[in-house]
């Protein structure tokens, strides 16, 4: 039988720093290299999407203000619709396994509110 571990977690301290205090939990760690390389990935992915988003809002705007709009930045596709979710499948259909941005049809591109 296993042996299990009662450990109570004070109030305003998260469970894996209590686990990590116990030698129960080891935080993964990422090497600098791999910080700045996946930093740069994000920024280029968010670069490419943002482009995109920029050529086609001002004409989709006109008649699908504040709509979703998902956009696949390898192939340049892009999917919009009034919800959200029925817009995530259609580009999934096409790109089952890319990442996606979701941006909404509006000045900023901004998703939910302030």
């Amino acid at each position: 039988m296993s042996d299990r571990l009662h450990i109570k977690v004070p109030r305003g301290k998260r469970i894996f720093e209590v686990l990590e205090e116990h030698g129960k939990y080891k935080r993964p760690q990422l090497s600098e290299e791999e910080k700045a390389r996946a930093k740069a990935e994000k920024e280029d992915f968010s670069r490419r999407c943002k482009q995109i988003f920029e050529r086609v809002s001002p004409e989709l705007i006109k008649n699908h203000y504040d709509w979703a709009i998902m956009i696949e930045p390898k192939s340049g596709e892009y999917a919009i619709d009034p919800d959200a979710e029925t817009a995530f499948q259609k580009i999934r259909q096409k790109h089952p396994d890319a990442r996606i941005m979701e941006m909404r049809l509006n000045e900023t591109g901004a998703v939910g509110r302030i």
